[in-house]
């Protein structure tokens, strides 16, 4: 009986991940010194696993976590150096309308969404192979740029599902048929996925990005939750705690 529940316990670490892999511009230098960041207003999506494996989401979670994700990044960032301004709604910059903000949010989902799928899921397209990050917003980042003063934009995503109970009590069901002889497949759990990218306002080019994935074939484990300001501050420190430099760089070093 003891080895069973040895090999159970291995098999739920086994069914946990955490992932985390950057990519940046082979010249890329994380920001020092006397630099301008404007961290965008961070989209955020919360929800919750139903029993059939549907994600539903719920506004009022989402809403006080990216309020703990905002806290988060103006600690973080004021420790960094520079000047820094977080943006807390679309509209709480002088002189740029709302939907100036959100036709560059939108821009960037599109790219960032690119970026995931090329380097990230293995789609990678054939001119950008052993190449850096050499993706760009454009103009529209430029011109924006221009008109906020400001040297750089971080911008955010993060998506988190919870467990529901339904959910949570098939897996148990589940995993309880396995002591009498027949185990029902793993039915998934919930995880959280999270990008950052860090956009040259001067050149309109992405020059650093991170991608952060965790989940669980297991209902009950969990990687935080940025409904709360720690799981916030985790989510945080793994998308930004350490810039790496590009190629280059790390080369002439």
């Amino acid at each position: 009986m003891r080895r069973l529940f040895t090999a159970f316990f291995l098999m739920l670490a086994l069914s946990a991940c955490v992932s985390t892999r950057q990519v940046s511009d082979v010249d890329f230098s994380p920001p020092e010194g006397d630099y301008s960041l404007l961290v965008m207003r961070p989209q955020v999506v919360v929800g919750t696993v139903t029993t059939g494996g549907l994600v539903e989401p719920r506004a009022d979670w989402t809403e006080a976590a990216r309020g703990h994700l905002i806290d988060s990044l103006r600690e973080q960032q004021g420790t960094r150096g520079g000047r820094v301004h977080i943006l807390e709604t679309r509209d709480g910059l002088d002189g740029i309308d709302a939907e100036t903000v959100a036709q560059l949010e939108r821009l960037h989902n599109a790219v960032g969404n690119s970026i995931v799928l090329h380097h990230y899921s293995g789609y990678r397209l054939p001119n950008k192979r052993k190449q850096g990050l050499t993706y760009t917003l454009g103009d529209g980042a430029t011109r924006f740029g221009k008109q906020v003063g400001y040297d750089y934009a971080l911008f955010m995503y993060a998506e988190d599902r919870q467990v529901g109970t339904g959910r949570t009590a098939m897996q148990v069901l589940g995993v309880a048929g396995c002591f009498i002889g027949f185990c029902a497949p793993a039915i998934g759990g919930g995880g959280q996925i999270a990008y950052a990218s860090l956009v040259d306002l001067r050149t309109g080019n992405v020059v650093w990005f991170n991608l952060v994935q965790t989940g669980s074939q297991m209902a009950g484990i969990s990687f935080g939750d940025i409904r709360t300001r720690e799981g916030a501050d985790q989510m945080v420190e793994r998308l930004l705690g350490r810039m790496k430099p590009g190629k280059a760089v790390r080369d002439a070093r």
